[in-house]
């Protein structure tokens, strides 16, 4: 990555180096490029140079950068109140909740605020162990829950190994089709296999301590895995049948990643909790949630709740929230996202894997892609971590800002892309595969 040339540029660049501790990396070789601004599905450097966003930062910037209307809401807010502790009443926090409610559905009653992701999935957590007097959580071990105490415990990937301080937790193998742990030939029998797996690990645990099942409905960081027909039924069939409650990761896949504003609801699958944060405001201000249910809000009507924090509802949060959900609602984003998935991506990624051999499968729906990069086809063995380098590398020459996991390149644009932007960076990627000399 070339440093910048620009006075403003080097000494962000500069200023990064000497003072800045940033997550998941050995610090001393990192090299950031630096980001100087955006405006929808573009940013740019501090040389100008402009990149197609199909990162969309975190997979959280789904309304894009710099959407007026929930910039002007920010701005109206700090002008009027830009903090206020939670134990107070304010408007902006209840129109923000009302909001949420009227798109997760009729079976929620309230919302919990958070600052983002992992508290909202410790809250969560917290929740259904206080309601049903048990104890163990489980998760898939493809997954990822944030990196707060019991939410990096349950997230099962590599980043839960170092930090297991937290108790209670087992993990459970997902259906995963193309990289099956069950010796499934399909995906039907993929998604029976992984039920039946599921079922003895709750008996194996004992059905009578199993607090929660804290799913990803879309495992988002593990590979953008699209659960198999009938998957989620079954998982909430098997939570009925033993008094679990169960808990929707949707901090990655909702408002609009999918197509539909929860992705729960592409499925039909009604959850007890569902957490939320990245694109419920695009990350503009922090901010996260737990959408909950009527019967176990009214737990709480004579119980004390034993959870809260300082910045719970922060009103310039709030207002931004507001204001993402109206566009979204007036400017047809989540409509957009499902047929820029359903016209373009979908069918321009899986054009692509027919001419690159790399491209060892194609999965995804909405604004929600990845692409599993392969050396064989025939053995699946996935491609080294220099083989993504040198494509992310490529990528970034032609003007477009990839988001990189493992052996996999995830196409995640903003909700608001349009469908000469998805062209344009379908036309990247191919050049970019093209570059590396596969064929």
């Amino acid at each position: 990555m070339p440093r910048p040339t620009s006075a403003e540029g080097a000494r962000a660049y500069d200023l990064d180096r000497a003072h800045v501790f940033h997550s998941w990396s050995a610090q001393g070789a990192l090299d950031p490029l630096v980001i100087a601004g955006g405006e929808g599905v573009e940013v740019w450097d501090a040389d100008g140079t402009r990149y197609l966003d199909f990162s969309s930062q975190l997979v959280n910037t789904n309304i894009g950068h710099r959407h007026p209307a929930v910039v002007e809401a920010i701005h109206r807010q700090a002008d009027l109140l830009p903090t206020v502790a939670p134990p107070h009443a304010n408007l902006a926090r209840g129109e923000a909740a009302q909001r949420i409610l009227a798109k997760a559905g009729d079976q929620f009653g309230k919302v919990f605020f958070t600052n983002g992701g992992a508290d909202a999935n410790e809250n969560a957590i917290r929740m259904a162990r206080l309601t049903t007097g048990r104890d163990k959580v489980l998760s898939m071990y493809r997954s990822y829950h944030g990196n707060t105490g019991a939410a990096v415990v349950a997230t099962g990937d590599w980043r839960r190994v170092p930090n297991e301080y937290a108790r209670g937790h087992v993990h459970f193998f997902g259906p995963f089709a193309y990289r099956s742990e069950f010796w499934s030939s399909t995906v039907e029998e993929e998604g029976e296999r992984a039920l039946h797996h599921l079922r003895r690990v709750i008996q194996a645990e004992g059905p009578a301590s199993v607090a929660a099942l804290l799913i990803e409905t879309v495992p988002g960081t593990a590979g953008v895995l699209v659960p198999p027909p009938g998957y989620l039924e079954g998982v909430r069939a098997l939570a009925d049948e033993y008094g679990i409650v169960l808990i929707f990761d949707e901090v990655m896949a909702g408002f609009g990643r999918t197509g539909d504003w929860f992705a729960f609801q592409s499925f039909g699958v009604e959850p007890d909790l569902v957490t939320f944060a990245k694109g419920v405001n695009s990350g503009y201000v922090p901010a996260g949630g737990v959408i909950i249910s009527e019967s176990i809000a009214n737990a709480f009507e004579e119980q004390v709740f034993p959870g809260g924090l300082t910045y719970s509802g922060h009103p310039l949060a709030m207002a931004s929230i507001v204001a993402a959900i109206d566009a979204m609602e007036s400017e047809g984003i989540i409509e957009n996202a499902r047929r820029i998935g359903e016209d373009v991506l979908g069918p321009g990624l899986r054009a692509l894997a027919e001419k690159h051999d790399l491209i060892g499968e194609v999965r995804g729906l909405g604004v929600f892609w990845a692409l599993d990069l392969v050396d064989d086809r025939a053995t699946r063995a996935p491609v080294s971590p220099v083989v993504v380098g040198s494509l992310k590398t490529e990528l970034l020459k032609r003007g477009l800002l990839p988001f990189t996991a493992d052996n996999r390149i995830h196409v995640v644009p903003p909700c608001t892309v349009t469908r000469e932007q998805a062209e344009r960076a379908l036309t990247i990627y191919d050049e970019a595969f093209t570059a590396l000399g596969h064929p």
